[in-house]
């Protein structure tokens, strides 16, 4: 199963990867683990990814292109992959689909999670992480138990990121109606889009989708 997964910042993108990947045992190719990883050692890529990231926008096209196939093209992913935020522009997209046909490889199907520009912007300012161990919370519907102090490693390491304060979350979901949303136009013309509401329970969204790839 080869996978191209879309949608807005919060979204719950990550959420369905997850479940995607155990139950089809394909890669889960994600470029924010990507970027992360670079930014937390501090290379000079790192470094580069980081101060787009801090003002809501997108990472140029030439570096993440690069690391994307750079991660295709090891033999993990021979059997099947879900690409989850890649591609995010028209021009990714086009030099995803070119390497693809070079490599004489379809992609299976792409899923567009749905959701209202009002609701991603709650549920983005109010997401919390803990940046020693990575959990992730929620002011409303998953806090901690004790306000900064994370469960499950008991450090005081729980922030709200850079890039979920309400007024980047506004500019990265505009970034992202004005270059990715056209993704799903692009998609569409290929017959590989599938929509699914992405503001029904998690379970009922994995639900739908499963039903829809096992029926393909």
């Amino acid at each position: 199963m080869r996978l191209v997964l879309l949608g807005p910042p919060g979204a719950g993108k990550g959420t369905q990867a997850a479940k995607l990947v155990e139950e089809y045992k394909i890669v889960h190719i994600s470029t924010g683990d990507i970027f992360r990883k670079n930014i937390k050692e501090q290379t000079e890529l790192g470094k580069q990814v980081k101060d787009y990231l801090d003002k809501g926008l997108l990472v140029p096209d030439e570096l993440t292109v690069d690391l994307v196939w750079d991660r295709l093209d090891q033999d993990d992913c021979k059997n099947g992959f879900l690409l989850d935020g890649f591609p995010r522009t028209i021009e990714q997209a086009n030099k995803l689909q070119k390497g693809l046909e070079e490599r004489n490889i379809k992609l299976d199907k792409v899923i567009n999670i749905a959701v209202d520009k009002e609701i991603l912007v709650k549920r983005l300012a109010g997401r919390r992480v803990c940046t020693n161990c990575g959990a992730t919370y929620h002011i409303d519907s998953k806090p901690t138990k004790v306000e900064g102090i994370c469960d499950l490693c008991n450090s005081n390491s729980v922030i709200q990121r850079e890039d979920d304060k309400e007024e980047t979350v506004l500019n990265r979901i505009e970034v992202y109606e004005n270059q990715t949303a056209p993704l799903i136009g692009y998609y569409e013309d290929l017959n590989l889009l599938f929509n699914v509401d992405g503001t029904l329970p998690v379970d009922e969204v994995f639900e739908i989708i499963k039903n829809h790839l096992d029926n393909m």
